[in-house]
């Protein structure tokens, strides 16, 4: 992907509502699992033990590029963040938050780094899907990505309750780099042809018809989860 071309700039807008939808929570839980620490330790262990999340969660989203270059993965991890995006929008308004919490300085870190590391799969997923493998944008997503969770929960909540539809668009973005993912695949190159090649009208139709099902279809099924719940 060409550094600061149209597509580049759309994978980057698109990694920047994936950061701001899904990290909120992680955030979240870094605050809880240092609550019962002393004040004087509370910050500390939220920065160190975020140095090592970064950590982690860099050497996830790099070992998530490499593994969506293997055939066949790039369709499974379209299909999982499809229903990560789906759980976006079900989950909403259950917004109680139940993290661990630990009362040591070295717990408190463990807590943090295990809690991002599983928490930020989601995440990870979607940034190295938007990113179609160009490791500059992977890279700006992790800097981005990084001050939401340490310090941007408080807000991140206030912002998706002033403006809810961010939800709704963080969790469409998502469904559309699933999308994108899916139609990518290798093994079903027949199907979809190649998105930077000229293809039949047949193949351009199902690309379109896999982006818009995808969108609708969450955004549809969100909405019903939400009204059931209602």
């Amino acid at each position: 992907m060409e550094l600061f071309s149209a597509p580049w700039w759309s994978a980057l807008l698109a990694i920047v509502l994936i950061d701001l939808v899904l990290a909120g929570d992680n955030a979240i839980v870094i605050a809880l699992a240092a609550r019962h620490l002393p004040s004087h330790l509370k910050t500390k262990a939220i920065v160190w033990g975020t140095v090592g999340a970064i950590a982690v969660r860099s050497v996830m989203t790099v070992g998530v590029v490499w593994l969506l270059k293997i055939p066949g993965l790039m369709l499974v991890g379209g299909l999982g963040l499809l229903w990560v995006a789906y759980q976006l929008l079900a989950d909403q308004g259950e917004g109680e938050h139940n993290g661990p919490a630990a009362s040591t300085f070295w717990g408190a870190m463990k807590t943090i780094i295990v809690a991002d590391a599983l928490m930020g799969v989601d995440n990870v997923l979607g940034v190295a899907g938007a990113a179609h493998g160009a490791i500059d944008l992977v890279i700006i997503g992790l800097l981005i990505s990084v001050p939401i969770v340490v310090f941007g929960s408080s807000v991140v909540l206030k912002l998706v309750e002033r403006f809810p539809i961010i939800i709704q668009m963080g969790a469409a973005v998502l469904a559309f780099t699933a999308a994108k993912m899916v139609v990518s695949e290798p093994w079903l190159v027949q199907v979809f042809g190649h998105a930077s090649q000229p293809s039949e009208l047949v193949q351009t139709m199902a690309r379109w018809g896999t982006y818009a099902l995808a969108i609708v279809g969450v955004l549809l099924a969100g909405w019903w989860s939400q009204r059931k719940a209602a």
